[in-house]
């Protein structure tokens, strides 16, 4: 099984290409069912957010075309998008990951949003079907890493966002959020968090528009804000100084006709739009128009860079932790991989075991229930120490990635290779690895454990 992970983002590819790749929170289901059917995925999940796209698969058999599935999923010339496309497998996929889900590839290192979007992201693959034992255990490592980060850390104090950093650029522009008017279209995460932002710089009325208007209910009663019904967006846009806009409308909700109508009824007071939605929400022709200052979600990478230097230090101790959590991580794995050939041993045991238990019956007939008890306790304890510097052999093996002494063990043992035990004892899709036979009793795997064990 190999592990692959291809994608864009706001280092390799402009917002103008970004956006007509973006895959709403409605088609992301769809969309990853739709990759999961391209030959040689076995898994798959797709994580979609304003800064990147990004394809993690595990496949087998041949190689899945990952790219083409870009390609033809949003109609793109190849050509166009190629150079834009960065590629990871295995090790380097689960470092990728790691650092993705720890904010240390964010536009804003230390953001906390992109966790939260990596998981979602997990669910929605996760109640897709396309979810497995490989991403299962691949994902639970990068949450647990994006934890120990956050915990063990400075990465994430003075929290920033993109929020953040939109709400500073306004700040930066009018000198003052004083009595200024904001008005919030859509009612997302981040509509909410540069609601919080804009309270603590003293803005003044907020107005806040969504096209389900009781989440737009809920996102201004906090703020004592002003609930605008979705209907009159344009009426409403030119009472305000700053308009933070976040969608997921697929065209832009602001075209240059309305804006022009908005400064006519504004006697040319200038506005200040901040699009952070992707596809985005204010046509780029907008801010060709005098008086008015658009910033999209690319225009924030100045300002985000200024954070990049308090957090240098930081940013280094969070690598380092990454770096031992991706190692940790490949060395669990190669022990996982052996598990179906610890279970064939223990199988091989307890057969041996149930043979000479039933050739001993036979020589002194029926036992008591005590005797019987006592019998089983004592042939399964010796075969369990029996096997265990045997387990310990093979499992350390397995860390050192030493194959030529697992398949020796193997061969001591006369059991298949711990890959060809691997493809016999695969998990379907959904399913957890086990290291148990229902009913084997003497295949339990406490202190043998494919994975944990001392």
């Amino acid at each position: 099984m190999t592990l692959a992970l291809i994608g864009i983002n706001h280092k390799t590819a402009p917002i103008e290409l970004r956006e007509r790749i973006a895959i709403s929170r409605e088609d992301l289901p769809e969309t990853t069912r739709a990759l999961a059917a391209v030959p040689g995925v076995a898994e798959c999940m797709i994580v979609s957010t304003c800064n990147r796209v990004e394809i993690v698969a595990a496949l087998e058999g041949q190689t899945a075309d990952l790219p083409g599935f870009l390609h033809r999923q949003f109609g793109l010339d190849p050509a166009l998008l190629a150079p834009h496309i960065y590629q990871h497998h295995d090790q380097d996929a689960v470092r990728h990951l790691f650092r993705v889900a720890a904010s240390l590839d964010s536009m804003v290192v230390g953001e906390p949003q992109i966790l939260g979007q990596v998981k979602e992201a997990f669910t929605v693959a996760r109640a897709s079907g396309t979810v497995g034992a490989h991403l299962e255990h691949l994902l639970q490592s990068a949450f647990a890493a994006a934890k120990r980060v956050r915990t063990e850390t400075e990465i994430g104090s003075n929290s920033v966002s993109i929020a953040s950093v939109a709400v500073e650029l306004a700040r930066k522009i009018f000198g003052s959020l004083n009595g200024r008017t904001v008005f919030l279209v859509g009612a997302g995460k981040m509509s909410e968090l540069a609601a919080r932002h804009l309270v603590q710089q003293g803005a003044g009325a907020i107005l806040v528009t969504n096209r389900t208007q009781e989440r737009a209910r809920q996102l201004a009663e906090p703020f004592k804000g002003r609930v605008i019904p979705f209907e009159q967006l344009y009426e409403a846009a030119s009472e305000a100084d700053i308009v933070i806009s976040s969608t997921g409308a697929p065209h832009p909700i602001f075209r240059r006709e309305h804006c022009q109508a908005f400064m006519h009824r504004r006697r040319n007071r200038p506005m200040f739009f901040i699009d952070i939605a992707v596809p985005r929400d204010v046509d780029p022709a907008v801010n060709q128009l005098e008086g008015i200052f658009v910033y999209d979600i690319d225009d924030l990478q100045a300002v985000a860079a200024s954070h990049m230097a308090e957090r240098s230090r930081q940013a280094g101790d969070a690598e380092a932790l990454i770096a031992a959590e991706v190692a940790r991580f490949h060395e669990r794995q190669r022990t996982v991989n052996v598990a179906p050939v610890i279970v064939a041993l223990q199988h091989q045991a307890e057969e041996i075991r149930q043979t000479e238990l039933r050739r001993m019956h036979a020589k002194l007939g029926t036992l008591s229930a005590e005797q019987a008890a006592a019998v089983e306790a004592l042939t399964r304890g010796i075969v369990n120490k029996f096997l265990h510097p045997h387990m310990q052999a093979l499992k350390q093996a397995a860390r050192e990635n030493d194959s030529a002494r697992v398949e020796a063990l193997c061969d001591s043992w006369s059991l298949p290779a711990a890959a060809e035990k691997q493809d016999e004892a695969k998990p379907a899709r959904g399913e957890t690895c086990s290291a148990t036979e229902p009913g084997s009793q003497g295949a339990r795997m406490d202190e043998t454990s494919a994975v944990g064990g001392k």
